[in-house]
């Protein structure tokens, strides 16, 4: 048993990027774009631009940014809701999955290995396109809920560059010896 309950079954570990490596675009603004509509998210974007520009320059957090602009657009809207927009978006967005990837997860998986998905994306919407294969495990960005609805805030830092690495190795026993493969774009599966 590892980080928020996850089990494995073995010594053998597939860890996979999301964005950009399993999908063929950044599903933040896309997901935006769905819940909300383009033009919103046009106007949302606009707001937050100079954050952005910021962020892109690394002078300001990833995760602040990325907080600010989940609570500009989700902020008081009710788990229900959000989870039912989380469903219809990968519902409506498989096409956005790579097939190598999928390929890769099947084979792992035909292998017997643990699948996880280790993303900056939001959980509960990385997980319905894996609905199929339950099996997949997601270690994503948590959002916090109070008396049912989305606080704006995130539960949990923000699962990107360092804190990708600092998840994974929090999963693992360090006196085990465990064989893993990590697919990614991003050098902090590199850096697993």
């Amino acid at each position: 048993m590892g980080l928020n309950g996850l089990y494995f079954m073995n010594y053998r570990v597939s860890l996979f990027d999301f964005d950009g490596t399993l999908t063929t675009l950044d599903t933040l603004p896309a997901f935006i774009v769905h819940a909300v509509g383009r033009w919103r998210m046009l106007v949302g974007f606009g707001l937050f631009l100079p954050l952005i520009v910021l962020m892109k320059l690394h002078l300001y957090a990833n995760g602040r940014t990325k907080e600010r602009l989940f609570a500009h657009f989700f902020k008081g809207m009710t788990l229900e809701t959000f989870d039912a927009h989380c469903q219809s978006f990968a519902k409506n967005n498989a096409h956005i999955l790579r097939p190598l990837g999928l390929k890769a997860i099947e084979t792992s998986l035909q292998r017997g290995e643990n699948v996880l998905i280790v993303s900056a994306s939001i959980t509960n919407w990385v997980l319905p396109f894996f609905s199929k294969l339950p099996q997949v495990q997601v270690i994503g960005t948590q959002i916090a809920v109070k008396e049912g609805k989305l606080t704006g805030r995130f539960a949990s830092p923000n699962c990107h560059g360092a804190e990708k690495v600092r998840r994974v190795e929090h999963l693992f026993t360090p006196r085990e010896l465990y064989y893993i493969t990590a697919y990614g774009d991003s050098k902090a599966i590199k850096k697993c």
